[in-house]
């Protein structure tokens, strides 16, 4: 997988979303209006979600120098205001959110610890928490997720012994719907009084689009966003659904991989890799494009903006396990992630003449995009 969020995006939301017919420009406006009550200040908050998970390898896992260095480039490079630290792991959890609340980022944080018992889920994000009220109460800005889609990470909901499975089972129908709703509420409801007993800043949680959550548990709408529709009304009509409940809406992921036809495939883009190759190859017929990756978040950003939305989080800042090959298409592993920026393997070699371990990223045209939109919204 190119990442744990990129597995967790395609669960609910990237199957069997219809796209809706153009409509006329005026009419989307007016759409805009009725959904916002005539409203429209923009977003409140504006960033992209950085991952802090193992790695494949220890040259792609997480380390803090690495850390330092991308969360500058989200402040000064992409202009964002705004952080969705996740992952699971309290030592880099805690280590990132507080290095993006030194740098004067909003902190949005985000325990994801799966395929593990409830208590040991329970526990991490209660520790996890703990700290977000520390950095909270010295003044950061700070907004608690108790999780991220359930039903893929929490074992027991869905049948399925890893994320991988439980993927599958969701595609292929093998569940019961009642039975998954109901373990669902159980464990957000535990997770939520587990958040609410550590932290006292806004609570969230980041649902797949068609889960069935009580969101009067929680302080924001929070949904991972990955739908494709041909028109801006529909976007509208589709977003304008989560304001039923009368709370601030956070879109807490939104985004598609680096190919033609990406957008389409929303939160399954990243199985267009044939694992069962090795090395891991991408599967036939598949072009690399920047721009679809661009011009596809900078349209869904408008319309989360035209709707003063709370808060929108890119998808995401960087994949290590995901080398873009660019004289070798088969093996451009970053055609399949969502990442805004290319990492690119170092192929130089040292003193001795031995070869380079390291690696390091180059912005794609989605970071270009964006940071235009986010630094004109700070303007």
């Amino acid at each position: 997988m190119a990442g744990a969020g990129v597995v967790a995006g395609a669960g609910m939301a990237g199957a069997g979303m219809a796209a809706a017919g153009t409509a006329g420009a005026g009419t989307a406006r007016a759409m805009e209006a009725a959904a916002t009550g005539g409203r429209r200040h923009g977003l409140t908050y504006r960033g992209v979600v950085y991952e802090v998970g193992d790695g494949e390898t220890p040259a792609t896992a997480w380390n803090p120098t690495r850390m330092r260095g991308d969360l500058r480039a989200v402040a000064h490079d992409l202009h964002a205001d705004s952080v969705k630290v996740t992952g699971d792991g309290v030592e880099r959890l805690t280590a990132t959110a507080a290095e993006a609340a030194e740098r004067g980022l909003n902190v949005w944080l985000e325990p994801t610890l799966g395929d593990v018992p409830e208590r040991e889920i329970l526990d991490h994000l209660a520790e996890t928490g703990r700290f977000a009220e520390r950095l909270r109460r010295q003044g950061a800005g700070v907004h608690l997720s108790v999780g991220c889609e359930f039903v893929l990470y929490v074992p027991g909901i869905v049948p399925g012994a890893n994320v991988q499975e439980r993927v599958e089972n969701l595609l292929e129908g093998n569940f019961d719907p009642v039975r998954m709703a109901r373990r669902l509420r159980r464990f957000t409801a535990k997770a939520a009084g587990v958040g609410r007993s550590v932290f006292h800043g806004r609570l969230t949680y980041a649902a797949a689009q068609d889960e069935d959550v009580d969101w009067g548990l929680f302080d924001l709408v929070g949904i991972d966003y990955y739908a494709y529709f041909r028109s801006r009304e529909a976007y509208v009509r589709d977003l304008a659904a989560f304001r039923r409940f009368g709370k601030p809406v956070a879109v807490m992921e939104f985004g598609c991989c680096t190919f033609k036809g990406a957008p389409e495939m929303g939160g399954m883009g990243w199985n267009v890799v044939d694992h069962d190759k090795e090395p891991p190859q991408i599967k036939g017929g598949l072009v690399r494009s920047e721009r679809t990756q661009a011009a596809y978040l900078a349209d869904v950003l408008s319309v989360f903006e035209s709707m003063g939305l709370y808060a929108a989080m890119a998808y995401t800042f960087v994949t290590p396990d995901a080398p873009h090959r660019p004289h070798d298409p088969c093996h451009d592993l970053d055609m399949a992630s969502y990442s805004i920026v290319k990492t690119i393997e170092d192929s130089s070699r040292d003193d001795s003449g031995a070869p380079a371990s390291g690696r390091h990223w180059e912005p794609k045209e989605s970071f270009r995009a964006l940071a235009r939109l986010y630094g004109q919204r700070g303007r």
